[in-house]
This record gives structure tokens, sequence and C-alpha cells, in this order.
């Protein structure tokens, strides 16, 4: 009896602490260290999520050794032929958010694991359609999503902690690269930023930014700038004029149509339009319209823009620095100083002071101040 009795207490301990076991809580994992990285390249989001191993003394033996070379029999799991993890514990993840290209070859959209095979001088990314598991203990090749081969470079400090960094940055593109200990890992993602711009404004001017004229010539503008989208970039320049409750006839939209029209060769049609768009100006939009005419090598027609400037807004800074510019780029150094000593006296700030007098000086040697 008292053996019975022993052995149903003992089998309710044992289910008991069995219960509790299943208790999970978030301690620190061994020393290594959740992180977490992103950045936008163009419009596209990339962000990666992985642990940080740290060397802990064991420098010269990470690569080829605590990271084998090659594919391994880890001992555990399924796979009998599996790549390092890029971290610890769980999958390493990368994800974008619209299609990219990875070492020049295309990946969709999507959250991935991230493998690495180590080579001597070389090593393999490899992206899988599995971003969920522990490691790559059941690592699958028929998962790969995509594979591609880099150089590896070595560094003279050695990182105690492998990190990702981003680098090398453009608007269309960046260097990703995995750094630790006394190594360098990087791959590189370019992302079509015309393409998901173009898409983005599509969308975007059917919600609430539609609502506002100023949304519309910021497209105009974009695909003006890209030398892209022209015909598109028409319809949304009449939008932005004509459109109901959206529409307005301003030295903006005017002059964003305009430009469309300039970049399709219909040129006398954008110069009308301009004509038209002139006297709607304010102060501020004809000088700065006068500046990009002076970028775009178009003096004479600067010193239109600033002339008629000063007639609508007489003896003030602005106009008079912009006749200076004016006269000077049409190499009338007599004028130009006139107008530049004419604002001396109205400049506002120390900056705008020093500025003259440095155009002054260029002036009175005969000089372009505008180079």
């Amino acid at each position: 009896m008292l053996y019975r009795k022993l052995l149903l207490a003992f089998t309710a301990l044992l289910f008991s602490s069995f219960s509790f076991s299943q208790i999970l809580y978030t301690i620190a994992d061994g020393g290594n260290k959740k992180a977490s990285l992103s950045e936008r390249i163009g419009l596209t989001d990339v962000a990666l999520t992985y642990d940080r191993p740290a060397v802990k003394g064991r420098e010269g033996k990470i690569w080829g050794q605590l990271v084998p070379y090659g594919f391994t029999d880890q001992g555990f799991g399924t796979s009998k032929a599996a790549p390092w993890r890029a971290g610890a514990n769980e999958n390493t993840t990368i994800s974008f958010s619209t299609d990219v290209m990875v070492e020049g070859k295309p990946l969709h959209a999507g959250t991935y694991g991230l493998f690495v095979v180590m080579n001597e001088g070389s090593a393999t990314f490899i992206f899988s359609n599995n971003s969920t598991s522990w490691g790559s203990f059941f690592y699958d090749p028929k998962e790969d999503a995509l594979r591609v081969d880099v150089k590896t470079a070595a560094l003279q400090e050695s990182v105690e902690r492998m990190k990702f960094e981003f680098m090398d940055e453009k608007e269309n593109g960046a260097t990703i690269a995995l750094i630790w200990e006394k190594m360098k890992i990087p791959f590189r993602v370019e992302v079509d930023y015309i393409k998901t711009q173009l898409e983005s404004y599509r969308r975007e001017l059917r919600n609430a930014k539609g609502f506002r004229w100023e949304a519309w010539v910021e497209a105009v503008n974009f695909c003006v700038q890209r030398n892209v989208n022209l015909d598109e970039a028409l319809q949304w320049s009449d939008y932005a004029i004509n459109g109901p409750f959206v529409g307005q006839k301003n030295f903006r939209t005017l002059g964003a149509k305009a430009s469309v029209l300039n970049k399709l060769g219909r040129g006398v049609e954008g110069e009308a339009l301009i004509k038209e768009a002139m006297p709607l100006a304010t102060m501020q939009e004809l000088h700065n319209y006068g500046r990009q005419l002076l970028r775009e090598k178009r003096p004479a027609e600067a010193l239109e823009a600033f002339k008629l400037n000063a007639q609508k807004n007489p003896n003030v800074f602005t106009t008079n620095m912009g006749l200076m510019r004016g006269y000077s780029a049409n190499g009338d150094f007599k004028n130009a100083l006139k107008y530049a000593r004419a604002a001396q006296p109205q400049a506002t700030d120390k900056a705008n002071k020093d500025a003259l007098d440095g155009f002054i000086k260029t002036l009175e040697a005969g000089k372009d101040m505008n180079q």
C-alpha cells in the first residue's frame, strides 16, 4: 500500500514538473545579441533581423573553423549539407518591400532566410524561401529562391560582434555587408527606383494627395528631370491646370506643362505657356526661374525674367540680386555692379553681405560672378 502511494505521489510530481517546464521565459541567450537593421533604397524598404555572435577570444578561428568552409553535416536535423546560418540562433532574415536585383540577379519582394556558404576568398549568399527555422539544421536547397557568389574582403581591425551594414548607398542601390572578426562579406542590392516611384505616384494621385495640384506638379517634375514617362506626365500636367476641384492656372502648373512640352520637342507651345505663366509668378518663383535659366545656359532669357521681376517688385533685395546675376551672365558688368551695390544695404544678414562683397570684387575685376 505504501509503495502504491509513493508511486502516485511521484507520478503527480512528474506531471507537475512537466507542466512548469513548458513555461518559456525571455532571457539573454548565451551572449548572442538580437539585432535588426533597416534602410530605404529608393522607395524599397530593406530590413534584416539576426543574432550577433561574438568572437570571444577566438581570433583566427572563426573562418574555416567555427564557421566551416562549404556545406557541412551538423549532426542534427535533416540537412546533411548545411550552410552557415549567417548569425546565431534562429534564421537570419532579410526582407524587401519590392522586387530587387541582388548581384545582378532578380529576387521578388518578400522575406527570406539568409544563409552563407564560406570559402577561401569567396562566399555564396543563399536567399531561402524558408525564413522561420532555427539555424540551418533543416536547410533544404529546394527552398532556395536565389544564390549569389561574392568576393570576401579582409579587414585590418577585428570586429567583436557580427553585424550587417549598409554602405555605398545610391538612389537606386546599396551594398549590404556581413562583418565579423577580420572579414567583410558584401553583396549589392539594386532597385528600379524610377519604376517604383512612378507606381507610387499613380497610387497616391488616386488618394487624398491627388486633391492638391502640387502633388500633380511634383509627379510631372520627377518625369521631366529624369526624361521618363513624358506622355503620362503631360496628362498629369493638364490635370494640375484643369482637373475638377484640383486644377489651378498658376506659374508652377503652367511651367510644369511647358517643361514637358519642351522635352517632347514641342518648344513653341512650351514657350507660349511660359509667357502666359510669368505674369502669374510670385517674386521668388520668378527669381528661381531666372536662376534655373542661368543653369541651363540661357542668359538672355534669364535676364528677361529678372527684369520682369524687378518691374513687378522694384528695388528690393531679391530683384536687385536677380538683375545683378542677369546682367553679369550677359557680360554687362557695369549694370551688374549697379544692382549689386543697390542690394548691399538691403542685405539682412552677414552671410548675404559677405557674399555680395565677394560678388562686387569679382565684377570689378571684369568677371562673371555667376561662375
